[in-house]
């Protein structure tokens, strides 16, 4: 099949090189605007174009794809639009386009998790089982039929930044068998059952905010879930973390006998431990202000935290 290609970051890359690497022909690509990176504000491409540039496939950037006219992209000859990640909700304009429509690569088991955050979602909620969902899309928010879908384990050390690996992994695996099914009339068309269906909001600079007076869980899966961005956050004895995963601590400690959001253990054997409402979380990975990212044990190996501190 010839298909067009929604997709901007990095989760979307796999997914086109298999797309790639099969007999399906790409003969477009649709990404976002270019954007500004870092203190120097260098213009840099998405990683879904740099891929498309380095395979000479024609691409298009929209600010608003449902304003701007987008009568060139529609009169590609192409069989099926496949999005992934892409950034921006589609017109009906571009849904019925196309003989096969449009198929949306999901990171959740839908209904599970509709809308732009599912992958933090998961982690945010504890969930142990998460995975792709390949949809037809319509004009509502990933509520189409399904036409394939395949769960994955979350483990007990996955934060956003590994889960995101696996599901763009998983994307890739799945895309090619599903366009082969599309193209072959065998493809099921498997509505979704709507009662079932829970959405998650898009993610804002605010929640990476922790109160300790919440339960472990909960800071767990914030530092987790938001691992990516906005991070949860934290400041010691006047110096800020940046947090990046963590777990439950179990020990022979008393809650009652400390205050919420205390540190209860600060070494390079043991890690870094805080107080919460129901029990003690470790702090296993953060980056400290004008530093980089390592295990909370790398730090203290070098820097002290003293015990009774409260993380604020």
């Amino acid at each position: 099949m010839k298909v067009v290609y929604f997709g901007t970051g990095e989760y979307a890359v796999k997914p086109l090189q298999a797309i790639l690497s099969s007999r399906h022909e790409v003969v477009a690509v649709v990404s976002q605007p270019d954007k500004a990176i870092g203190r120097s504000n260098k213009i840099v491409p998405t990683a879904v174009k740099k891929l498309a540039i380095d395979n000479n496939i024609q691409v298009f950037q929209y600010e608003k794809i449902r304003k701007d006219d987008i009568s060139e992209l529609l009169n590609i000859d192409a069989d099926i639009y496949v999005t992934c990640s892409y950034g921006q909700i589609l017109g009906e304009n571009v849904l019925f386009a196309k003989k096969y429509g449009v198929i949306n690569l999901h990171g959740s088991l839908l209904p599970k998790y509709r809308g732009a955050s599912p992958v933090q979602f998961a982690l945010l909620n504890n969930d142990k089982v998460t995975g792709v969902t390949v949809l037809k899309s319509g004009v509502g928010m990933d509520d189409g039929p399904v036409i394939y879908k395949e769960e994955i384990e979350i483990c007990e050390d996955d934060n956003a930044i590994t889960l995101f690996e696996k599901l763009s992994n998983l994307s890739a695996k799945v895309i090619v068998p599903t366009l082969d099914l599309i193209e072959s009339g065998k493809a099921e068309y498997i509505e979704q059952n709507h009662n079932d269906a829970t959405h998650c909001k898009m993610l804002k600079a605010e929640m990476g905010d922790l109160d300790f007076s919440t339960t472990k869980n909960e800071i767990i899966g914030k530092i987790k879930g938001l691992a990516m961005w906005p991070n949860a956050h934290i400041t010691i004895d006047g110096v800020y973390f940046k947090l990046y995963n963590a777990r439950e601590y179990t020990c022979n400690l008393k809650v009652d006998d400390f205050k919420n959001g205390e540190v209860v253990v600060a070494s390079n054997k043991q890690g870094l431990v805080l107080k919460c409402s129901d029990g003690f979380v470790e702090i296993t990975e953060l980056l400290p202000i004008n530093s980089k990212k390592m295990s909370a044990k790398s730090y203290l190996n070098g820097k002290q935290i003293n015990i009774g501190s409260i993380a604020e």
